[in-house]
């Protein structure tokens, strides 16, 4: 998936992401940090988080090839991540919540910018 490009539905993308609302938000951190502002945010910088020091060290930037390679297996493309998520494995499922995650970014109601 390019980085420029992000396919998917976003709506799938939608309720897909239910499975990861037990530990994110959009707006604000819980368990996982919060993920407005995502796209083109540097890994483990976001304030009043405590991230793994894999991750603050991981020097991944969030778009949408990272954020693909990542969610296949996040444990093991960032070893030593707190991440307990076994990941997606299904590429079409990654694609649609990295659609809607982007979708949700680009809509000023839903992330305001900071």
């Amino acid at each position: 998936m390019a980085a420029a490009t992000v396919k998917g539905d976003a709506a799938r993308g939608e309720q897909l992401y239910q499975q990861c609302a037990a530990c994110h938000s959009l707006q604000q951190n819980g368990a996982g940090p919060m993920h407005c502002q995502l796209f083109g945010r540097p890994a483990g910088t976001v304030p009043d988080f405590e991230y793994s020091q894999a991750m603050r060290d991981s020097g991944l930037v969030w778009d949408a090839q990272t954020l693909d390679e990542f969610l296949t297996s996040p444990i093991t493309y960032v070893s030593g991540t707190k991440m307990g998520f076994a990941g997606f494995s299904d590429a079409g499922d990654r694609a649609d919540v990295i659609a809607y995650l982007h979708q949700a970014n680009n809509d000023p109601a839903t992330c305001p910018a900071s």
